[in-house]
This record gives C-alpha cells, sequence and structure tokens, in this order.
C-alpha cells in the first residue's frame, strides 16, 4: 500500500523526518544462559513497503515467526489494499450504488475506527479521499505534473465525504452509496503492526519491536533492560554526504506505538509552487500550512497511524489543541524561512523528559 524504503547504508535501519525508514537497534553482548534469549531479527516486504521485527527469544522460533507474520501482513493486503484489485476494499470501491457488502473483520473493524476519527475530527481525516488523491496523481491511478482544473476538484469533492459511509453493525455490512473510494492506507499498516503484535504476545513473546511501512509498536525491553531506542529524524535536513544521519530525538519505545505522516517523499512543483501528496479533504487541495511531518505516539498503532494524517491536516495549533485535550503525544516539524522548526505537545515533551 505505501511504496518500498530503503534501508540505510552501513546496516541498520534510520527514521527520517518522521516518516520512518526503520529502526537502529541498540544490542548489548550477552553471555552465560542468558545467551539463549538474544534478539532474532526478521525483515521483508510486504504491502507495497518494507516491514521489521525484532523480539526476544531463542533462535528456533525463526521460521514459524516469520510464517505466522507474512500471513498476517497477507492477510491485511488482501482486506484493504487498494492497488489490488481483488481486494475486499477494491471490490467495495467498485460496487454498484446502493448494495450493501459484507466485509470480513478486520476490515469492518478498520473501516469503523478510520469513520470514529474522521467524526471526530470533524473531517480532517477521511477514508474516503482516495478519489482526491487519484485526482491529484498521489494514488494508484498514475502520477502528474500540474494540478487538475478547479471543476475535476469539485467533481471529485462531490463522491468524498465520510458521512456517505454506512454501516450495519449487526451484520457487519457497508453501503456502497455509488462512487465511494475508501482508501485505509493511513490506518492498514497501523491495524498490521498491532496484529503482529497480538500474534508475538499470543507465543509469550513480550519484548518485541515491530515496524510495518513506517510505523511502530515496541513492547518490553532488550536482553539488557533497556529499552528498545528510535531516532526520529528532521526531513533531510542533516544527512551527510556518506548517508549517515544525525538523529533530532531518540525515543525510548516501551509499551507504546509510533505513527507518521510526512510531505517530502511524494510530490510535485508546478509554476515555482510545491504540491504534496496528503490532500486536505475538507477543501480537495494539497495542505498549505507549512507542516512538514507529524510524529504522533499512542499505546496501540491502529491509532497513531492515522491520528498523524488527521494531525497534519488540522495543522500545528489546532493540532497542538486536539492533542493536549486528549493527551495526545505529537511532534511537528514545520517549514520556515529560517529552516525547520519543532513543536511539541506537553505529552510528547513528557517522552522526551522521562
Amino acid at each position: 500500500m505505501r511504496d518500498a524504503r530503503r534501508p540505510a547504508a552501513g546496516g541498520g535501519w534510520l527514521i527520517r523526518g518522521g516518516r520512518f525508514l526503520g529502526v537502529s537497534l541498540l544490542l548489548v553482548t550477552i553471555t552465560g544462559c542468558a545467551a539463549l534469549r538474544s534478539v532474532q531479527s526478521l525483515d521483508g516486504e510486504s504491502m507495497g513497503s518494507t516491514w521489521s521485527v525484532r523480539y526476544v527469544a531463542d533462535s528456533s522460533s525463526l521460521p514459524e515467526i516469520r510464517r505466522a507474520i507474512e500471513a498476517r501482513l497477507e492477510l491485511v493486503d488482501r482486506q484493504m489494499s487498494t492497488w489490488k484489485g481483488d481486494s475486499n476494499l477494491s471490490q467495495f470501491n467498485s460496487a454498484p450504488a446502493g448494495s450493501w457488502m459484507e466485509l470480513p473483520p478486520e476490515l469492518f473493524g478498520v473501516t469503523a475506527a478510520a469513520l470514529k476519527l474522521a467524526a471526530d475530527t470533524g473531517g480532517a481525516y477521511d477514508p474516503t479521499v482516495g478519489p482526491l488523491v487519484d485526482l491529484w496523481g498521489f494514488g494508484a491511478k498514475g502520477t502528474r505534473r500540474e494540478p487538475p482544473d478547479a471543476a475535476s476538484i469539485a467533481a471529485m469533492r462531490a463522491r468524498t465525504g465520510w458521512q456517505r459511509v454506512k454501516l450495519d453493525i449487526g451484520q457487519r455490512r457497508i453501503l456502497q452509496a455509488g462512487g465511494t473510494h475508501l482508501d485505509l492506507s493511513s490506518i492498514a499498516p497501523g491495524f498490521a503492526v498491532d496484529l503482529i503484535a497480538g500474534y508475538l504476545e499470543s507465543q509469550r513473546i513480550k519484548d518485541y519491536l515491530v515496524e510495518v511501512g513506517g510505523e511502530l509498536r515496541g513492547s518490553g525491553s532488550k536482553p539488557d533492560g533497556s529499552a528498545w531506542q528510535v531516532a526520529v529524524q528532521r526531513p533531510l535536513d542533516n544527512d551527510s554526504i556518506d548517508d549517515s544521519v544525525t538523529p533530532a530525538h531518540v525515543l525510548s519505545l516501551r509499551d507504546a506505538s509510533l505513527g507518521s505522516s510526512g510531505d517530502y517523499r511524494h510530490f510535485f512543483v508546478d509554476d515555482g509552487r510545491r504540491y504534496a501528496h496528503r490532500i486536505d479533504p475538507r477543501s480537495g487541495y494539497p495542505l498549505d500550512n507549512a507542516v512538514a511531518s507529524v510524529t504522533v505516539s499512542r499505546p496501540h498503532c491502529v491509532d497513531a497511524d492515522p491520528l498523524a494524517t488527521a494531525l497534519s491536516v488540522l495543522g500545528v495549533d489546532a493540532g497542538l489543541t486536539y492533542a493536549n485535550q486528549r493527551g495526545i503525544a505529537v511532534l511537528f516539524i514545520l517549514r520556515t524561512a529560517d529552516g525547520f522548526e519543532e513543536r511539541m505537545s506537553a505529552e510528547f515533551a513528557r517522552l522526551l523528559n522521562p
């Protein structure tokens, strides 16, 4: 569902500008009996992006754990991909107007969570924004290098709006109002992270770090008792010539998730103006609010992932008000005439100074 991301030079994974390319783990040498329980590493590609899992156990578990992780990623992709024409979500998007469709429980639950956040943010987050994303050339239908005309934007806006989506909770069904196009790419990776975390815990693995498409969840600790270390990077502002990066912040991720949204990977420039892939569903146009990236911490990744998108759309002032009222940890990185500037909620400040 998202573009594949590249590994950092020299091994390990880096985190850039609030959009995580992976993780950088600080491991220690263990001796004696404790060596039987060390950090196991698994990596792969799925959902148009990469995934990685680090967990503390003996190495005999690796083949079984890999198979189980890949099965859960395939389940999410099969149900929620907008790039696969035969996914459950694509089938809904192409269903005739007025038809009801029964959804698998996972897809139904993610759709319900997305609609709940849409209502809570007054439409700043909207899972029906897909037609506008496609129109601007940032979706599955190909790219463009100039803005669409105002009439086309207005026509696509008539097809969007989270209020158009009706759910039948009792029968786990969804109504296709006609032309409604759901896009869950800003919440499905977070759900996949939680799905994998739930599996690990069912296997009595309590110490792990899971990453899917840049979204993260950490639990427990490394074998030496320290927390999993995650570095947050400003967008492309301090890369060195050898591709090494000096992190802006290093967070200890223990029993928490991180979600992020950034504007610096998918964009085009027309007549001197920069148009990035984050569309404000309330206007139909790309965001123009100086927000370069947003990083959110919540207990569950299915919450952190879409919140990063929602807060990006709300912008720094309304976003911080929303976050502080609800005790959400969020870091905004803003573009200014003098470079990047950081603003954060009270909860995020506490993460930096535990």
